[in-house]
């Protein structure tokens, strides 16, 4: 036994010198490459208050664009031109640089039937995936969850970089977790009172209050509890190389980088971006926006490249609805209805301009009118990038698209 033990030492012992011995870009790689190609991740990108898609993506050849908008409309000149109709934001350089490289796809004219105006009811037809006429309590990315954990101890397939969890994120059974900074999240966690009444509860105890009892708050918190030491470890595993802009967007973005570089099993992230409600001043503020947004999306999509991961990673955003294509007295635009969707990626089967562009000359009520219903996008993603059953998530069957 002693022949053994020191036999076993020393295995121990060389294994342990040559570690230390290692070089230092070995080391470097070990850390740097934790994720084999293949684990699909789709970022949700929400972007707050009604983005004007008109001046996000500009029809700089329609004379009806600048009648309705003498002093908003973006020129041919300032735009980014991607076609000879069609060019984006001056902000968004980042945007340009990937549809230049076959890494960003357009699609247009995205709504749904009898649009709605309420920015909390538009969010929420959004987040639900239901029709207008419906109001469902649960949100599509939550019942994605409900289908991939059940039974887990940790729900941690979908997770949101925010304060509060969205209705996109609720499931029936299971709700992802929002947070923003994984230590804050451990650490509250980890409270002492949380865990004595856990204790408590799970020694046998039933504990209800005056009406109903909270078997699922308490689930709900030893869910947390049992994720946020997971998270928080993962996310230690892996620090970025590129320089992530100081905004929130951006700060954000970094987190979810660092995220997806573990091995976490998290297939799904959301996170939101804006004030985009252009009422007034619509110039200046949308053009803030945007730049974050595009300068959040190109250190993401730059730290992926260098890690070899953007191939299998999906970023979309979405608005809960566009503005209005006539500006107001104001020097803004008021809520409209359909609106366009940035897909990007590495690994996208189709790219640049999906669809036409937005038929001005055939307006409803001054609005646009949608061709592209957004579940129609929600459903491709769920069937043909995350593998999921769209038609039981969705509640039906909707067509899917090509992109992926």
């Amino acid at each position: 036994m002693e022949i053994l033990n020191r036999r076993r030492f020393l295995q121990v012992g060389s294994l342990a010198s040559a570690s230390l011995m290692m070089p230092r870009f070995l080391k470097a790689l070990e850390r740097d490459n934790m994720v084999p190609p293949g684990n699909k991740v789709l970022v949700v990108v929400q972007l707050s208050g009604g983005n004007d898609g008109l001046n996000t993506v500009i029809p700089y050849r329609n004379d009806i664009y600048y009648k309705l908008r003498p002093t908003l409309g973006i020129s041919r000149e300032q735009a980014l031109s991607l076609t000879d109709e069609t060019g984006l934001h001056p902000a968004l350089q980042g945007m340009k640089a990937l549809y230049d490289e076959g890494s960003l796809a357009l699609l247009n004219n995205v709504g749904y039937p009898n649009p709605d105006r309420s920015h909390f009811r538009s969010m929420d037809i959004w987040q639900s995936a239901s029709s207008s006429a419906e109001n469902w309590t649960d949100g599509w990315i939550g019942r994605f969850l409900d289908a991939q954990c059940k039974g887990c101890d940790k729900p941690v397939q979908a997770l949101e970089i925010d304060d509060t969890l969205s209705l996109a994120m609720k499931g029936d059974v299971q709700k992802g977790l929002a947070f923003k900074d994984p230590d804050k999240l451990q650490a509250a966690a980890n409270d002492r009172m949380f865990r004595e009444l856990l204790n408590k509860h799970s020694g046998g105890h039933t504990v209800t209050d005056d009406h109903q009892p909270v078997d699922y708050l308490y689930k709900t918190m030893g869910a947390t509890m049992s994720s946020a030491e997971y998270i928080k470890g993962q996310f230690r595993a892996y620090k970025t190389k590129e320089l992530f802009p100081a905004t929130e967007l951006g700060k954000n973005m970094q987190t979810i980088a660092r995220l997806i570089m573990s091995d976490i099993s998290t297939k799904v992230y959301y996170v939101s971006h804006g004030a985009f409600d252009t009422h007034v001043n619509q110039l200046a503020s949308q053009q803030t926006q945007l730049k974050r947004l595009d300068e959040a999306i190109t250190a993401l999509t730059k730290e992926l490249k260098n890690n070899h991961r953007f191939q299998d990673v999906v970023i979309v955003t979405f608005s809960e609805f566009g503005r209005r294509v006539e500006q107001n007295a104001g020097g803004g635009t008021d809520h409209g209805t359909a609106n366009n969707m940035f897909i990007i990626g590495g690994g996208l089967k189709q790219r640049g301009l999906l669809n036409e562009g937005p038929d001005l000359a055939n307006l409803k009520d001054g609005d646009l009118q949608y061709t592209v219903d957004f579940k129609s996008v929600y459903a491709t993603l769920l069937k043909k990038w995350l593998a999921a059953d769209d038609a039981a998530i969705l509640k039906q069957q909707y067509p899917h698209l090509s992109f992926v």
